[in-house]
């Protein structure tokens, strides 16, 4: 398989075992142009979840080759990991929200290991925490918030530094279908300006309502893109993104 130009992320051939287990992931080649939106579908234990974390670049492969942002990650070591880490916004299933930091602080968190000028965060992380729905919450802990609250606090964090690369898994699983569809927006907002977003969800509703290729995993393999037979143009909403001055499923 060759790389063009417009490939942000390809894998060839990448396996995934865990120990002495089966196989979870088998032979999956897949490459991504930067700027594109896919869905990512598959019923549970198809390993969505698993390949979320190798593109996330939190679980190394055991087989075929990666590449991203036009590097082997093969020859990376932790510092050039952490690095390319950097540029890709994680919306995990778990949330992974650090207990001890309120709202504004967990989604402030990229901007800051990024050097960003503390005055532009503050009012950044606040105008987006508006939008959101939760400017009331910005100093609580993920403690006193509710499901889908940390859900949207945990999209807050990956969209908020720009990120090349999105992998949601899951996004909109805890949230109602009005916030859904305003999750979405965001989501084809960052695509819009030029993010790659890669999506996972069990929900048919979501990928017949919104026009954009479907990756399916069965039994730990990939099979091509396709476009779901009902798909419709996205409704959008009034409301923009604010801009700056496992489980296995």
């Amino acid at each position: 398989m060759s790389t063009s130009p417009a490939t942000i992320l390809q894998l060839d051939g990448v396996g995934l075992r865990y120990g002495d287990a089966a196989p979870v992931l088998h032979d999956l080649d897949l490459a991504l142009e930067a700027g594109s939106f896919h869905f990512l579908s598959g019923p549970t234990g198809a390993g969505k979840t698993s390949l979320l974390r190798i593109l996330s670049l939190s679980l190394p492969t055991t087989s075929g080759s990666m590449r991203l942002f036009e590097r082997d990650i093969s020859g990376l070591d932790r510092a050039g990991l952490a690095a390319l880490r950097q540029r890709i916004g994680v919306v995990f299933q778990d949330f992974r929200l650090l207990e001890h930091l309120s709202a504004f602080d967990n989604v402030a968190l990229p901007l800051r290991i990024n050097g960003a000028d503390e005055d532009e965060t503050a009012r950044f992380v606040a105008d987006m925490l508006g939008w959101l729905g939760l400017g009331d919450k910005l100093d609580a802990r993920p403690e006193d918030l509710s499901m889908g609250q940390r859900q949207m606090i945990c999209i807050a964090r990956a969209v908020v530094g720009k990120p090349r690369l999105l992998l949601a898994d899951e996004p909109t699983s805890n949230i109602d279908s009005k916030n859904a569809v305003r999750l979405m927006n965001l989501f084809i907002q960052m695509h819009k300006l030029g993010t790659t977003v890669v999506l996972a969800t069990h929900s048919r509703t979501l990928m017949e309502r919104y026009p954009y290729p479907v990756l399916e995993l069965r039994a730990g393999r990939l099979h091509p893109a396709r476009r779901p037979p009902a798909a419709r143009a996205a409704e959008t909403v009034e409301t923009a993104r604010p801009s700056p001055d496992s489980d296995d499923d």
